[in-house]
């Protein structure tokens, strides 16, 4: 039996996962201490029970995802209320680092999978099928290189792309925070503010959240949203295709830096950004409860090893390249978090790993700044160059 659920439902159920979730974190230590996101808690096993009942044949439901889409377009504007030019100036080397990173992590996914497939006896089609298409393209690339590798031939190539996405989603989740931990605590990073995290705390201080002040962010959030249609309609005509934030970012970071130089022009940077935490949970919270684990029983043997292959590779990259060539510190440690969640699944869940974080220690502005940026920009218009290059040569 098929059920379906409009947007207030959805948000309502997501909304009881994700306090459930808050709830065994509080009871369970090591959930708590390994810094998993209450959403990812709750939705985890949320989607576990739902996975049951559609095996069982009893019912299934399908969720109004408008909110969700409503609730990333907010959480990513109030991020990019945060790029003041003057902090980000101090990151510049940083980012292009983290974009090199990224860039070879697509090649070595690709690399990895049709190896892997060699390897098991698939054919390459499918092991694409698991590599950077589903990994740092996440659902939405799946969907549309899935029916191109089922035109070269290789069936079920959505199906499986669907799947994969959704068990990199689920991985990078999980691993993300343990990850950080672990590097955090070995290191005593927790010692170490840098001058861009002084300089943060110093701007947060100055917009703390003041009672009354929420009206005011608001209206920002959506004044930069409207303006950012208009933009993503201009940046369109390109002939690229560009996230639906892009566009409400952009203008956000403009509204910000304008506002350093315009008497009058304050941004409310506590409230945005506590706006912004809202969302970035509320559309967790929903993403979770839509997942259709029942996908992952499709999979047969060989291509549970080809996931494996991919989650090992995610760590070792986020374990030892990203913290080492990001510097080693703090600011490394987050981004490796983030790093888990973002080639493994998407920019939000990269952002959720390291808010869980964060709330945890301390901010970390370079890194909430640095993978919102790889992710809009850069990486899905790489990650398509190298996927369609991988197609035509296998």
């Amino acid at each position: 039996m098929l059920v379906e659920l409009n947007m207030y439902q959805t948000l309502g159920i997501a909304v009881l996962v994700l306090l459930f979730g808050e709830q065994l974190k509080k009871r369970i230590a090591l959930l708590e201490r390994f810094c998993i996101p209450a959403p990812v808690v709750g939705g985890l096993i949320y989607a576990i029970v739902m996975t049951v009942l559609y095996a069982l044949n009893l019912v299934e439901f399908s969720y109004d995802k408008t909110l969700k889409d409503l609730c990333m377009v907010i959480f990513f504007t109030s991020v990019g209320f945060q790029a003041n030019i003057r902090i980000l100036k101090r990151g510049g080397v940083g980012l292009l680092i983290f974009l090199g990173i990224v860039i070879a992590m697509i090649f070595a996914q690709n690399l990895l999978s049709i190896g892997l497939a060699k390897l098991v006896g698939v054919d390459n089609g499918i092991g694409l099928s698991t590599g950077s298409i589903p990994m740092v393209g996440g659902h939405g690339t799946s969907a549309a290189f899935g029916p191109i590798l089922e035109d070269f031939g290789f069936k079920g190539a959505t199906t499986i792309c669907s799947a994969a996405a959704t068990f990199g989603l689920v991985m990078g989740s999980l691993m993300g925070g343990p990850l950080a931990q672990r590097r955090i605590r070995k290191h005593n990073l927790t010692q170490n503010y840098s001058v861009m995290e002084k300089e943060s705390e110093a701007d947060e201080e100055a917009h703390h959240p003041l009672p009354g002040k929420y009206a005011t962010a608001t209206y920002q959030l959506a004044i930069a949203i409207g303006l950012g249609t208009i933009l993503s309609w201009l940046l369109s005509l390109t002939g690229l295709t560009f996230p639906v934030y892009i566009g409400g970012m952009l203008v956000a970071a403009i509204m910000r830096n304008l506002s350093e130089h315009i008497s009058g022009m304050e941004m409310r940077m506590g409230e945005i950004n506590e706006i912004g935490d809202i969302c970035l949970t509320l559309f967790l919270g929903i993403a979770m409860i839509t997942l259709k684990l029942w996908q992952l029983a499709d999979l047969a043997l060989p291509l549970i090893l080809l996931l494996t292959g991919q989650t090992v590779l995610m760590f070792i990259f986020a374990y030892f390249i990203v913290f080492n060539l990001m510097g080693m510190d703090y600011d490394a440690a987050v981004l490796s978090a983030g790093f888990c969640g973002f080639v493994m699944g998407a920019t939000p869940n990269a952002m959720a790993n390291m808010q869980a974080i964060t709330q945890k220690y301390h901010p970390s502005i370079r890194a909430y700044i640095i993978i919102p940026i790889v992710g809009s920009m850069f990486a899905d218009f790489i990650n398509s160059l190298v996927i369609t290059m991988f197609i035509n040569s296998i």
